[in-house]
């Protein structure tokens, strides 16, 4: 059947949309419509499935199928969506609390299931909707509702949590980039596996700004590196500054000073097994390296829902049984 044409107005609900003026959801709302309109799928084609959180009421938004769940149980639903009806492309929607906190443990099986479907992770290192308690992604001594002393708890990386938990596909992007955001929307929804794709969103109301020193206009070019595969990672407002790979080490060196040309910076290779580059580029930090964003990595493998396809067809081409007959008078039976 051939795909219809759509634009990104074809996925708007009719719903009035619900967040905070400012909120950095409206931009990520807007790149995942237009990035549906540009894939070569049909409306009824897409499933948007949510747990809870502010960004969890993105199903009410889209003109597609949606469910919306109750908390941290998106990765589940999502899963068994995708399980009961291969040909769907999946969103599951989720946060920094959601898929992290109560939904951790669906997180990490997920992932390491590989699962095929897209997952949209937005971290504004805030509780928003339960109004500003701190989440696991929250900074060392971060103030918050439940912390007024500050936080004593080392933050989740997020993708290195993925990483750890045998994921193929990881990216991150900003939620006002719409440009690079699509792009990466649509990649993922190409590729076979568990997408999870981190999103720095802002919550302007509990913690306004947590982004700005990667986000703000006068900063943003050298203090963002956007990674590209087979491309050299340079970075800044002058496009001077790359990566080396210094030893064992990440470095920041200036491209035409010590004998540094373009030559010896390292290139972004997505697709390579080994999770080292890919681990010590997530691990990147402000003031002494800029953040990575882009598709981080991207290395496909059997997915879940691909092997339990085959083993059932196995198992049907092997089976006695064919009939609710045969079942019920199969294994060990009694006569009453």
């Amino acid at each position: 059947m051939e795909t219809q044409k759509y634009t990104p107005k074809d996925f708007k609900s009719g719903q009035d949309v619900r967040w905070c003026p400012g909120c950095g959801d409206f931009m990520v709302l807007a790149s995942l419509q237009k990035a549906m309109s540009e894939l070569n799928h049909n409306k009824e084609d897409y499933a948007v499935v949510s747990g809870i959180g502010c960004s969890s009421r993105f199903p009410y938004y889209m003109n597609t199928y949606g469910f919306h769940g109750i908390h941290g149980r998106a990765a589940l639903l999502a899963s068994g969506v995708k399980v009961a009806n291969p040909k769907l492309s999946v969103w599951q929607i989720t946060g920094d609390g959601d898929a992290l906190a109560i939904g951790g443990n669906h997180f990490i099986h997920e992932v390491r299931r590989n699962v095929n479907v897209n997952v949209l992770l937005f971290n504004n290192q805030i509780y928003g909707l339960t109004k500003g308690q701190y989440s696991p992604t929250s900074l060392m001594g971060q103030k918050t509702k439940t912390s007024p002393h500050g936080t004593v708890e080392v933050p989740f990386n997020p993708g290195q949590l993925t990483i750890g938990a045998g994921g193929r596909f990881f990216a991150r992007t900003i939620d006002n980039n719409v440009k690079e955001t699509v792009e990466i929307f649509k990649y993922a929804d190409g590729f076979k596996g568990t997408s999870i794709i981190e999103i720095l969103q802002n919550c302007v109301i509990f913690n306004n700004g947590a982004h700005s020193a990667i986000t703000d206009k006068e900063t943003r070019e050298d203090n963002q590196l956007w990674v590209e595969h087979g491309k050299p990672m340079i970075f800044g407002k002058e496009q001077n500054k790359g990566i080396i790979l210094d030893g064992v080490k990440l470095k920041v060196v200036e491209i035409g000073k010590n004998g540094i040309s373009e030559n010896n910076i390292l290139v972004h290779d997505m697709h390579e097994e080994d999770t080292t580059i890919h681990n010590a580029l997530l691990k990147m930090k402000l003031p002494e390296f800029p953040e990575v964003f882009g598709i981080i990595r991207a290395v496909e493998d059997e997915t879940y829902d691909d092997l339990l396809d085959k083993q059932i067809v196995g198992i049907k081409q092997k089976s006695k049984i064919s009939c609710m007959d045969d079942l019920l008078n199969s294994g060990s039976t009694w006569e009453v």
